[in-house]
């Protein structure tokens, strides 16, 4: 066969007949990317080593299984002569043949990357201009992506239809438990460079990093917020809309997440796996343990941008700013309000000493 650049050899699965596709035919067809499948998750030779964990044979049995699931019947004559991918007609299997050519005309005109398919530079795109055209119809979550959108209903549905086969475990999406089942082969690729830590996909590893650039790009578009990955900014987002769906089914208390109500149901249980090395004391999550630490070490990361002062928590800050702004957003019954909920409950006591000290007059008249 001929070099990938010149022609490209075609093998149909119902003739068995080969076919030459010439690279300058393929180029003077016009490709509507937009209506090519793409798999959503690519997973790439050596990632994972499923055969020495036994979670498959091999690539074989990898093909043997997809072959076998239904999908791929004598109406899918066109095949990849790379892989063992099959397509629906011609159009399709040009488009696909890209992802082995390598080649990427489709340039973001804001950053550097490009991209094989017209339809995920238009999906990048969205990164920019922050347009989530997908929009849930039981919350107020929206998405840049419908596959996103599409897992995401399983969230309100409880449905997980990806089961691992060596666990209880069962996932939303297929690419969790690809990602679930590099987890248990004990895999960690990807080693920052700045310290000892290791992760089993690169996606963890860049927002790792980010800790120790400062790195925060995901911007809250209400307050000055920023943050490290975009799941922690969809989270914050739920503190400005004031719903809160997840409710503890012990103290009726009532969540805008449901990590958050998870970490709350450690109390209850008593589970507080986060010991400080300097007191004892237990914590239920790492972040209460982190911030409970700068009380032995005296660290005051946060610092006001309207004077020198600093702080060893974000809430301290937050208070601390009101007295700049004149913000007091916690009111008592009588008119006073205050800039903080602790100095509101304190100036309350008052109003119950006044009560009980009527009643006890009452009672001695």
């Amino acid at each position: 066969m001929e070099s990938a650049k010149s022609e490209i050899n075609i093998v149909t699965d119902v003739t068995g007949e080969k076919v030459v596709v010439k690279e300058e035919q393929m180029a003077s067809e016009k490709i509507d990317s937009e209506n090519v499948w793409e798999p959503s998750v690519e997973v790439k030779e050596g990632d994972i080593d499923f055969a020495n964990h036994g979670i498959f044979s091999g690539e074989e049995s990898i093909r043997n299984q997809h072959l076998n699931d239904g999908t791929h019947a004598e109406n899918k004559p066109y095949q990849c002569s790379h892989c063992w991918k099959t397509f629906l007609d011609n159009r399709q299997l040009k488009s696909h043949l890209r992802v082995h050519t390598l080649e990427k005309s489709f340039q973001c005109s804001q950053c550097d990357k490009a991209f094989t398919y017209n339809n995920q530079l238009t999906i990048h795109m969205r990164k920019h201009t922050g347009e989530r055209p997908y929009q849930c119809t039981l919350c107020d979550t929206a998405f840049s992506k419908n596959s996103h959108l599409t897992s995401h209903m399983k969230s309100h549905t409880g449905e997980k239809p990806y089961k691992c086969s060596h666990c209880d475990k069962a996932f939303t999406k297929n690419s969790s438990l690809l990602f679930h089942l590099k987890t248990l082969s004990g895999e960690k690729p990807y080693q920052c460079s700045q310290c000892d830590k290791a992760y089993s996909q690169n996606s963890k590893l860049i927002v790792h990093l980010r800790s120790h650039t400062g790195e925060k790009p995901y911007q809250c578009n209400l307050c000055d917020a920023a943050f490290t990955q975009n799941t922690d900014l969809t989270r914050h987002g739920k503190t400005h809309t004031g719903i809160k769906p997840y409710q503890c089914s012990i103290c009726n208390k009532y969540f805008s997440d449901n990590g958050n109500l998870k970490k709350h149901m450690m109390v209850h249980n008593g589970v507080m796996p986060y010991q400080c090395s300097h007191c004892e004391k237990n914590f239920s999550s790492n972040s209460q343990l982190v911030a409970h630490l700068r009380l032995h070490t005296g660290e005051k990361p946060f610092q006001c941008n309207q004077c020198e002062k600093t702080y060893s928590h974000n809430y301290q800050l937050k208070i601390h700013l009101r007295t700049h702004t004149g913000e007091k957003p916690y009111k008592c019954t009588c008119g006073k309000a205050f800039t903080a909920k602790h100095v509101l409950k304190k100036h309350q006591l008052i109003h119950t000493v006044s009560k009980e000290e009527g009643v006890s007059k009452e009672e001695g008249v």
